[in-house]
């Protein structure tokens, strides 16, 4: 194999351009881009990262909103891999995660706030105390145990070999090992809408609200939705890493300095216009990319973090697919359904009720609030009381703003891709203002401490990063779209129908959140 001479084209038509080698791209540079990325040069890999925007991360890079007032899309970490931050050792290129839980506020318009600070719950009744012990003690046993499988291939059905066999028989012995009542538990509840697993347990309201948010936010979910907001739920709940807003941007300034230092090259500003096909055995194969100014750069392996239409309809092109596979590719639900809220603030808010709004706030009175909101969404229109979460990265990293000053970040759930008569400056506006409204309720005279507001709906996501439909998994988490049907079978075990093709994004799995773990995986198949 070459390794890394410059040599003219083979293409009479692109005598002009040169053409690269290297044993592996990877086409985006978000987190999973930059995990698998690593993996693949510690094994001796020339591995080249190839990025359309000027800066590393994805939707978790940190982006400067207004002059000296920074945030990222994705505004906290919580269960990012500890495996993968071990073997990578971003603790010592400055991964440092929160020394103690980010609490999770319900909000109250009543200024009864309910609290959850690690183990201890407050502002809730005595019954709820007792329900909420038990209930987060068999929910993490449940978390735990899918814990091991996410960080695994999940084997397709049918022809297994006997490592695959095994890997669906650890599955059963785990469940069986939870005990018969245990077993019958898990199986009940793993299919149950949320609403009905916050009604059997809990009673208060808000409590039921902020412990649904975690299964429903990022998704086309609502609680009374079927099959998949529990499995969800139990995803976010697999990182030992507490949750914090710090972390963000270490995390990937750790990945980008771990990654450069174990020898892979990473280009920025750089646009793939193309995933470049031949024949080879036979067999269709990825050869290289053609780059947005036409360089040719080929591969052994071409690794895509993009999601999975963006990767099969655009850069490959369905003429190098069967009809059948780009049918289930087309029919993948990404619509995203979260817009983010950002405000320079020239002083801390002060919500009425909290000594300091250090954590992070659900704006969600009820389950039945949150359903509304879903059920607008679904007919193309913005909630009249969007519920969200919130959070004062500024609290945690003075960095992000200028001195005294503040950023406030939100999550706003349920915000359609397709607006009914389309997304404009008045309709963002409109919503926007909303928003903000809504935030008054909570933190009287916010308003005039406004420097600047942004509101990025899905539609603006899927302009600024690529993800098609502005979807944070880059396709639907649900039962149709888990395991081993993530994205789709024939593309769901980080292989593809393109002989040399992989994937690596949020879109394989287990799927997307800051987790690390289809980075991992996919660099674990592409190194047998």
């Amino acid at each position: 194999m070459s390794s890394g001479n410059e040599i003219h084209s083979r293409n009479p038509e692109r005598h002009e351009a040169l053409v690269h080698r290297y044993d592996s791209i990877i086409i985006g540079a978000g987190h999973n881009g930059l995990v698998c990325a690593n993996y693949l040069a510690r094994s001796g890999q020339k591995v080249l990262v190839l990025e359309s925007s000027e800066n590393v991360g994805g939707l978790a890079s940190t982006r400067e909103f207004y002059p000296g007032f920074r945030t990222a899309i994705a505004h906290t970490v919580s269960h990012f891999s500890l495996k993968v931050s071990r073997e990578l050792e971003l603790e010592s290129h400055g991964f440092k995660p929160g020394d103690a839980p980010l609490a999770t506020i319900g909000l109250s318009k009543d200024h009864h706030h309910v609290v959850i600070a690690g183990d201890e719950l407050k502002g809730v009744h005595q019954k709820d105390l007792y329900a909420y012990r038990d209930y987060a003690a068999f929910m993490q046993r449940f978390s735990d145990l899918l814990n091991p499988f996410w960080l695994k291939t999940v084997p397709r059905v049918g022809n297994n070999s006997l490592p695959e066999i095994l890997s669906f028989a650890s599955l059963g012995l785990n469940l069986r090992l939870l005990g018969k009542d245990a077993m019958r538990e898990f199986l009940r509840i793993i299919t149950l809408p949320m609403r009905d697993l916050m009604d059997e347990n809990f009673d208060n309201d808000i409590l039921k609200a902020m412990l649904s948010w975690d299964g429903l936010v990022g998704s086309r979910l609502a609680p009374r939705s079927p099959n998949h907001a529990v499995f969800a739920l139990l995803y976010r709940m697999c990182g030992n890493l507490h949750q914090s807003t710090t972390g963000v941007h270490g995390l990937v300034t750790a990945l980008h300095s771990s990654a450069t230092a174990s020898g892979v090259e990473i280009r920025t500003g750089t646009p793939v216009q193309r995933i470049l096909v031949g024949e080879h055995e036979q067999r269709l194969a990825a050869t290289g990319v053609e780059l947005l100014d036409s360089e040719i750069i080929e591969a052994s392996k071409i690794i895509s973090s993009a999601d999975p239409k963006s990767t099969f309809l655009d850069l490959v092109g369905v003429e190098h697919l069967e009809i059948g596979f780009t049918n289930r590719i087309r029919r993948l639900r990404s619509d995203g359904f979260v817009a983010k809220l950002h405000l320079a603030l020239d002083e801390l808010p002060a919500f009425t009720g909290l000594k300091n709004p250090d954590g992070r706030m659900i704006i969600a009175p009820n389950l039945d609030a949150i359903e509304f909101a879903f059920d607008d969404s679904k007919y193309g229109q913005c909630s009249e009381k969007p519920v969200m979460e919130v959070v004062i990265p500024t609290l945690q990293d003075s960095s992000l703003a200028p001195t005294d000053q503040h950023v406030l970040s939100a999550q706003v759930m349920y915000v359609p891709y397709q607006l009914k008569g389309g997304w404009n400056e008045q309709a963002r506006e409109q919503f926007c203002e909303r928003a903000i409204d809504t935030l008054e309720q909570y933190a009287p005279g916010i308003r005039k401490h406004i420097l600047h507001q942004e509101l990025l709906t899905p539609f603006d996501l899927e302009q600024t990063y690529g993800n098609t439909g502005g979807h944070w998994h880059h396709t639907e988490f649900s039962l149709d779209q888990l395991f081993m049907m993530r994205p789709t079978y024939e593309a769901a075990q980080y292989s593809t129908p393109i002989k040399g093709l992989h994937l690596c994004g949020a879109g394989c799995h287990p799927g997307g959140g800051l987790m690390g773990g289809p980075g991992h995986n996919a660099a674990r198949e592409i190194l047998r």
